[in-house]
């Protein structure tokens, strides 16, 4: 199940999310947190859901759907945030892959400083792992991540917020490679990957979480859903569709997925 906001683009957000989840072997359901305007050019605005319409939206299909994995995005408001973890403590969901969403691409903020502090307080300490970027983990931990060590330190900043396990993107940090680090009580290991120059990157963060979680549910360790979630972006990128006329969307069902 993903429960985040909606691209009408189709590269981000739920839409994303099915299709990742569909390329690594699921069958995904989806709830939506919030209506957004945008295209792969900006984000121009947005709707988001109440927390009733977001449980009534969850509490069906958790009748119906023995859901394996959950993975969270965009969490525009601090009421949703509350209302998410309290159905994933009442339902005892896991695994849960939190994608701590708070800024597009093209730079619009999609969560203010209050939900912020909720989804710290709430959902961290249920998450399985938590997947901020470079510039989410900085404005989680007022940490500045210029290289691994400083990844490390942020990632350890988020864990003492009590998330089991992070793994920060490092995304352009280092010069060649697409570098991730993970932290969890195994310690840190890097994951690196080979870089793929393109402008095709809008939902890079929603597609590998979802990957993620789906892997996760399927029985994956977490370093094999890493290695296998980073080997398919990088393939989703390379044969991007080269859509729109801004960050394009990627392709979710690359040629080469041995998925």
């Amino acid at each position: 199940m993903t429960i985040a906001g909606f691209d009408p683009s189709g590269g981000a957000g739920v839409l994303a999310d099915i299709k990742a989840i569909a390329a690594m072997g699921g069958f995904g359901v989806a709830a939506i947190t919030s209506l957004t305007f945008q295209n792969t050019v900006g984000v121009f605005g947005a709707a988001h859901q109440t927390r009733e319409t977001v449980r009534r939206q969850v509490e069906p299909l958790l009748e119906d759907f023995q859901v394996a994995a959950v993975k969270t995005g965009m969490l525009p408001t601090a009421e949703v945030i509350e209302e998410i973890a309290a159905l994933i403590r009442e339902r005892k969901l896991a695994p849960l892959v939190v994608d701590p969403v708070v800024r597009s691409t093209s730079g619009y903020d999609l969560i203010d400083d209050r939900a912020l502090r909720a989804l710290v307080e709430e959902l961290f300490p249920l998450a399985t792992l938590v997947t901020p970027n470079v510039a989410e983990a900085e404005r989680l931990t007022g940490i500045r991540v210029t290289g691994l060590d400083a990844m490390q330190q942020a990632a350890a900043a988020i864990r003492a917020m009590g998330a089991r396990a992070v793994l920060v993107k490092g995304g352009d940090v280092m010069a060649d490679t697409a570098t991730d680090l993970l932290l969890d009580d195994n310690g840190a290991r890097v994951f690196a990957a080979e870089r793929v120059s393109s402008s095709s990157t809008h939902g890079t963060g929603c597609t590998l979480a979802a990957a993620l979680a789906t892997l996760l549910a399927r029985g994956l360790s977490l370093s094999e859903a890493i290695e296998q979630a980073k080997r398919y972006i990088v393939e989703a990128i390379r044969h991007a569709p080269r859509l729109g006329h801004g960050h394009g969307p990627l392709n979710h069902f690359p040629p080469n997925n041995n998925s």
